[in-house]
């Protein structure tokens, strides 16, 4: 061999030695001095149990806890080792027969395998369990039981914010993002619960029990050396008022629709009410897939959280935001006025308005406060039609631009899932509806809330806090604190976002016109004695296609608003389905709200006014008739009218 080659033949021989070196340094270490493996490996009479830590706790503005653990057991099984065990004597305790012992043994086989543990009985009630617990050391080493912390919920509401966590099916075993998690573990399925599962869960731990010769545990072995300790999850702290929440949901029984406020200078969510509502305990414990379902498949559809997933024609709630438009494109002055004689007539059709009296929309602040369509459809015709433009379709894309601005067209990306981002369209969207041949008359009702724009409940609240702020917002979420928390997952909550261009003064023209809509025009019905109410009615057309024609249904009851007018406290929005105009419910409701927040009490005086709210049953008949609702909440579902306003009046 040549001399050249003996330096490389070297450097492999040193390679090889030092591998050799660190594998048996390494043994060394495992076998000699590491002698937990070794005693584990020697100890066959060893126990190896999962112990699930506490889930985070989630606490509302004023530090109450609105859900909690409570302890419950699953029984689970290792197939391969579930033999020469009793078997009558567990089936009569699970209450169930040997064909569904031996079907309920090959789905274990078939989810996770034979050597691996799988949950053959979950959550057992508490004599089950009792019985289980007596007479364990019959049914191992197959058998276990193992402890659950499942979700309470003291308040029995919030059920569409705070979610429900469910066990992990084996389907999403199978994907990366669940990798930390084995069969049988649980996690948030929806709301909260979803969003903060990385901070609610904890860190799971291992202890190992010495057993005896007939499979009983005994004990620590050797004395929890080798025992690593659970980690408790994080809790969360609430923007939410739960007693706000408990209130809304209150005035919404027996309705359908939404309730959504926000405190405007920090984004936080004070209440967001889904109605009809249902109580999170169902969720939970040993009925709640049957729950569920029963839930799912409900003519209401209590599990639709139509607050952030509901789309809605804003109605005349939208004014404001078309009012702000065109003053701050200075296509008109707050001096502006419009000859209305009841009616918009210019496009060669006519635009009812409810109101007959030119003078009613002799300027911007009148036209607000008694809610004239024909100023406010004139108003986005002058928008989009100005010269300055060049053409109607640059025209309206800036109007999309200003709207997607306020929040709407899009997600704003609050801290549950599922939100939907409503509609506005823009010139490509006219485009293709039109087929390229329409003008400012073609979508004018947009102007006026109808037509080609739909907003959720959560959109238009917050459109109301850019209102109340002249022109600035924070993103709406929920969480406001991570306990012993310093990570980034609420930055974003906490960035002030600006809404470009528009000016101050025009801010201050709408929120005087708003002012006008409660002291003296059609939302009169919101006042709060001490507080100056800025607020808008709204009367969103409800048009559905049945057997391939377009039908008028009862139109939908809408009201935005906050308060109070300087240095504002609370944003809102409140959408009760068919059930007419906003002054009729939707504004008296928020009122109440409002009213509850800032003074945490209810004037006596408005006794009157919420017995009514809470009697009034706006469901279809037919809807209500087949609805399950009812039988699934409880007590608190049937409590009366009576018995709900002694929870917020003394006689």
């Amino acid at each position: 061999m040549s001399v050249y080659n003996q330096p490389r033949k070297r450097v492999i021989q040193f390679i090889i030695l030092g591998m050799t070196m660190l594998i048996v340094v390494r043994l060394f270490f495992l076998q000699v001095v590491e002698k937990k493996y070794s005693k584990l490996a020697d100890a066959n009479a060893v126990l190896r149990k999962v112990v699930y830590p506490s889930r985070g706790i989630i606490f509302d503005r004023k530090g109450r806890s609105i859900l909690s653990n409570d302890a419950m057991y699953d029984l689970v099984v290792t197939p391969i080792s579930a033999r020469n065990i009793d078997t009558n004597y567990l089936c009569q305790i699970l209450q169930i027969d040997k064909e569904e012992f031996k079907r309920r043994i090959a789905t274990a086989i078939i989810k996770n395998g034979s050597r691996r543990v799988s949950v053959f009985a979950s959550l057992l009630p508490p004599d089950m369990f009792g019985r289980l617990q007596e007479s364990m050391y019959l049914f191992q080493p197959g058998f276990d039981l193992v402890q659950r912390q499942i979700r309470s919920y003291p308040f029995s509401a919030a059920a569409n914010i705070l979610g429900y966590i469910g066990e992990v099916s084996p389907q999403m075993l199978l994907r990366p993002a669940y990798s930390a998690y084995n069969q049988g573990d649980y996690l948030g399925m929806t709301g909260l619960e979803r969003t903060y599962e990385g901070v609610l869960m904890g860190t799971r731990g291992i202890q190992y029990l010495v057993k005896d010769n007939l499979n009983r545990p005994q004990g620590s072995y050797e004395k929890g050396e080798f025992d690593t300790a659970a980690i408790a999850g994080k809790n969360l702290r609430l923007s939410l008022d739960i007693d706000l929440q408990v209130l809304g949901e209150h005035l919404m029984r027996n309705k359908i629709g939404s309730i959504v406020a926000i405190d405007p200078q920090t984004g936080g969510l004070l209440t967001m009410v889904s109605a009809p509502v249902y109580d999170p305990n169902l969720l939970t414990g040993s009925y709640r897939t049957r729950n569920f379902s029963r839930l799912f498949t409900d003519t209401t559809k209590p599990l639709f959280n139509r607050a952030i997933q509901a789309g809605y024609p804003p109605g005349s709630s939208m004014k404001p935001l078309t009012a702000l438009v065109a003053l701050d494109e200075g296509v008109i002055t707050p001096s502006f006025g419009f000859p209305c004689h009841g009616a918009y007539v210019n496009c060669g059709r006519a635009i009812a308005c409810t109101h007959s009296s030119p003078g009613h929309a002799a300027n911007l602040r009148l036209a607000i406060a008694n809610s004239c369509n024909a100023y406010f459809v004139h108003l986005y015709r002058l928008e989009v039609d100005a010269p300055k433009w060049g053409g109607v379709k640059k025209g309206h894309q800036k109007w999309y631009d200003y709207m997607t601005s306020f929040g709407l067209g899009h997600r704003l990306g609050i801290d549950i899932p599922g939100e939907s981002g409503g509609k506005a369209i823009d010139t490509i969207g006219m485009n293709k509806l039109y087929r390229g041949q329409w003008n400012s008359c073609s979508e004018l009702y947009v102007g006026m809330g109808q037509g080609q724009v739909v907003a959720t409940p959560l959109q238009m609240a917050n459109a109301m806090c850019i209102i109340a702020n002249r022109g600035s917002y924070y993103l709406p979420h929920f969480v406001h604190s991570i306990d012993n928390e310093e990570s980034d997952i609420l930055k974003k909550y906490k960035e002030k976002h600006t809404v470009a261009h528009v000016a101050d003064t025009s801010y201050r023209s709408v929120i005087f016109g708003m002012q006008d809509v409660v002291e003296s025009g059609t939302g009169r019905v919101a006042q709060i004695e001490g507080v100056i109410v800025c607020g808008k009615t709204g009367t969103a057309e409800n048009n559905a296609v049945v057997d391939g024609k377009l039908v008028k249904l009862k139109n939908h009851s809408v009201f935005v608003a906050f308060a109070p007018r300087d240095n504002p406290k609370i944003a809102i929005a409140v959408i009760v389905e068919n059930a007419g105009f906003g002054a009729t419910y939707a504004a008296p409701i928020a009122s109440l709200i409002m009213e509850k927040y800032l003074h945490d009490t209810i004037s006596v005086k408005r006794k009157p006014m919420m017995k009514t709210l809470l009697e009034y049953n706006t469901l279809d008949p037919i809807v209500r008739e087949k609805s399950k609702l009812d039988s699934l909440n409880g007590a608190t579902a049937k409590m009366t009218s009576d018995q709900i306003l002694k929870l917020y009046f003394r006689d």
